[in-house]
């Protein structure tokens, strides 16, 4: 048995559930290790310091030191359910600084982690849970305390393609969280402020998804940005869909690509799912043009 497992009997782990000391990122990685490898005495006194410990009302305070020094991804993953469990249950109760503070350190390790493509494959399970707790701060935070979020993160989109990447996946995480999930997650005079809010600044967010479809080269990037677009044309302004070159742009521009097809096909068939009688016109196009193209499809094979 490894040496450091077996201090795991002698219960040394305690000494992380004292905020007068230092804190051990080893001693915490060793724990985590033995929590996910080891079976019985020691797997039952690990995760009973790691519950504790994730129960302390300090515990956050120690995240940033355990996602800047272990170089273990679970620890970092236990370390983000901490941050996680602290924004669902005590965000409200919190000094505002500390709720900025929190704020602005999870957004900086976001781009940090996302900015590199080469992090978003290796690194994919972390970041998506990055991602998952800023949607959650944004539940609490936006508009209210954080009303320029839509301007900054399509803003932000501009300057990375990766980076943008990851910002089309928070968006479609936010519109899910707020359209599909809210009942019973957050009060119907909650989720009605947060779904105003989505739809009175769509426009900037649509322009970028049209940037990315007009002009972007990376393929992952088109894909995630079919994606998101997916989860919002069941609520946003019809507008956007029968009013614009997006559906001339689906049909021609993606859905003879094999890669994005399915999710345009996706795309199309929600369009076409929507009732309302004042873009008949748009929508016996809308057939006319699909069925063209899937014409040449099949008879291309």
């Amino acid at each position: 048995m490894p040496a450091e497992m077996t201090m795991l009997a002698d219960h040394p782990a305690r000494q992380l559930l004292d905020f007068s000391q230092k804190l051990d990122i080893n001693l915490l990685d060793n724990v985590v290790n033995s929590m996910y490898h080891d079976i019985g005495s020691q797997q039952r006194v690990a995760q009973e310091v790691l519950t504790n410990l994730k129960d302390h009302p300090d515990a956050w305070t120690r995240v940033d030191t355990i996602l800047e020094f272990s170089q273990n991804m679970k620890t970092k993953y236990y370390a983000l359910q901490i941050l996680e469990t602290v924004i669902k249950t005590r965000w409200k109760i919190l000094p505002r600084n500390q709720c900025e503070g929190i704020k602005k350190y999870v957004v900086g390790l976001i781009i940090k982690t996302s900015s590199d493509p080469a992090n978003m494959e290796k690194e994919g399970v972390y970041i998506s849970k990055l991602n998952m707790i800023l949607v959650q701060i944004l539940k609490q935070e936006w508009p209210k305390h954080w009303p320029t979020f839509i301007s900054d993160i399509v803003g932000a989109s501009r300057t990375s393609e990766s980076l943008c990447q990851n910002n089309m996946i928070i968006l479609k995480l936010l519109s899910e969280e707020v359209f599909d999930f809210s009942s019973g997650q957050m009060t119907q005079v909650k989720a009605k402020h947060l779904k105003d809010s989505m739809c009175n600044e769509f426009s900037q967010i649509f322009q970028l998804c049209q940037f990315v479809m007009e002009n972007s080269q990376n393929a992952p990037l088109v894909h995630a940005t079919l994606e998101t677009l997916l989860r919002f044309l069941n609520w946003i302004p019809l507008g956007y869909i029968f009013e614009t070159k997006l559906i001339s742009t689906l049909v021609y521009k993606f859905l003879n690509v094999p890669m994005f097809r399915n999710v345009t096909l996706k795309c199309l068939t929600e369009i076409a799912g929507v009732s309302v009688n004042q873009y008949e016109e748009q929508f016996v196009n809308l057939f006319t043009l699909t069925m063209c193209q899937l014409k040449q499809l099949m008879f291309s094979f």
